[in-house]
């Protein structure tokens, strides 16, 4: 399709009054229902949240996208949506925070602004504990801030019986006009989704995933009305559909680049892995819990961020493959490592008390702490020389860790300075060693898009090198 035909693209953003209104629960339950009814339906996530996005993967059953409209961009975030939602099923963006929360006090970058760029009408969910008439003052707040903001439906959360449902509903509906589309009944923090440090428990560590499809269906489908939430989708208006992107010639030099990916390790951005297979890489899936020996074909390595430290122990009985890693990077395989990739660089990670020794690759340590070290988001300038960014490059990310690192009496080579967030060693991040950068600063290829082409590039000069026998 060219850009000018236009597509309905039947969307609702599942937006909240602020964290632990219900917005995983309820846009996980949509996602679910729409697939038992047969819908094909697709998840979004907005802002840079790698965790409710991989439960909006599991739900979905397909790569949900993040639209981050401070790291994007408004038209970022728009053509991102329209390059991987569905023109004729069910689209699912999730909110965050409460739904006029941005970045300062006229909530630029909110919810509510992202879903007026994308025209989306908002099913609202609120968490009605201890409350009945005054849920309607809350919802009645949030059509009238912002006229132009189309809240289409409430949906109520956490009610404590039938007369609690029954009082709220009217109250909504008799002084705001809009309809209650579902009433979820109240249950306990955590039955469902166990949370922990940095949200919730990602699906590839949730003890009863097997259970827990058919406990969201049993709790959701008496609930909600689905019929209703669709027909509001299917009343958004039209969305031009984008140009498709030209082919890339298939470059000379294909480098294997590998991807430690596995329950430590799941914070990936989908358009980061595309982003690198669209410059030529092919990706090798490779894990430290996995048993095999590291491999010894790489041209490069992109490491994650995860929970390294609730697989500590694991990891560290790995020593053979640890070195293996130490002994690549020592000899200048190119590794890209954020987050947690930098807590498996470290010398050791520090956890509940326990010390688990990593990789080696800084001669420092990684301690994870009861509360956030790094949370929001960051921006860096490039100052020192590197194998993946020119200097003077402006880096907009984002990072969220507990962890620490206790820096050495000699710091370390760093090769960017801190413009706003927290780092690894004050005022800087992306620790360097040889051709191996290490950062707390997760980036995004779709606003970053000078990361892909950078380890394309660093992978492809060392395999070339190879070759040639340097």
């Amino acid at each position: 399709m060219s850009g000018s035909d236009a597509c309905a693209y039947p969307r609702v953003v599942v937006a909240g009054t602020g964290g632990d209104s219900g917005k995983t629960l309820l846009s996980l339950g949509i996602l679910l229902l729409a697939r038992r009814s047969g819908w094909n339906p697709r998840a979004f996530k907005k802002g840079p949240d790698y965790i409710d996005a991989s439960w909006l993967r599991w739900a979905s059953g397909r790569e949900a996208r993040n639209l981050d409209t401070y790291l994007m961009g408004f038209p970022g975030a728009l053509s991102g949506f329209l390059g991987a939602a569905s023109p004729d099923q069910l689209n699912v963006i999730e909110g965050n925070r409460g739904l006029y929360d941005g970045s300062d006090a006229a909530g630029t970058h909110s919810t509510a602004a992202l879903s007026k760029h994308l025209k989306a009408p908002v099913v609202l969910v609120l968490n009605c504990t201890k409350r009945t008439r005054t849920v309607a003052a809350i919802v009645l707040g949030c059509r009238r801030l912002e006229p132009d903001v189309h809240v289409a439906g409430v949906v109520l959360n956490q009610l404590a019986g039938s007369r609690h449902e029954r009082v709220v509903r009217e109250a909504v509906e008799a002084e705001t006009r809009i309809p209650v589309l579902g009433a979820l009944p109240r249950i306990p923090p955590g039955r469902l989704l166990p949370g922990r440090h940095l949200g919730l428990v990602t699906p590839e560590e949730h003890p009863r995933i097997r259970d827990l499809e058919q406990n969201l269906l049993d709790l959701c489908a008496p609930h909600l009305d689905l019929e209703a939430i669709m027909a509001i989708a299917r009343k958004s208006p039209a969305l031009a559909s984008p140009e498709s992107p030209p082919l890339r010639p298939i470059p000379v030099y294909r480098p294997r680049i590998g991807l430690i990916r596995d329950s430590a390790f799941t914070f990936y951005y989908p358009e980061n892995l595309e982003a690198l297979e669209a410059e030529g890489a092919c990706l090798q899936p490779l894990s430290p819990l996995s048993g095999e020996a590291f491999p010894n074909d790489l041209d490069g390595l992109y490491i994650g961020g995860g929970f390294p430290e609730t697989h500590g122990s694991r990891i560290s009985e790995r020593s053979g493959w640890l070195s293996g890693l130490a002994e690549a990077a020592s000899a200048g395989l190119p590794v890209y490592a954020e987050c947690g990739g930098l807590m498996l660089l470290s010398r050791s990670l520090i956890h509940e008390g326990s010390r688990h020794p990593m990789a080696g690759v800084f001669q420092m340590d990684t301690e994870v702490y009861p509360s956030p070290q790094g949370h929001g988001y960051a921006e860096l300038e490039v100052d020192r020389t590197n194998p993946f960014f020119e200097v003077g490059t402006r880096l907009r990310g984002h990072e969220f860790h507990y962890s620490a690192a206790h820096a050495p009496e000699t710091e370390p080579p760093t090769a960017c300075s801190v413009l706003r967030g927290t780092g690894v060693l004050p005022g800087r991040d992306s620790l360097l060693s040889r051709s191996v950068w290490a950062a707390y600063t997760h980036l995004h290829a779709a606003a970053t898009p000078e990361w892909a082409s950078g380890l394309f590039r660093a992978s492809a000069a060392y395999r070339l090198k190879k070759q040639q026998g340097l």
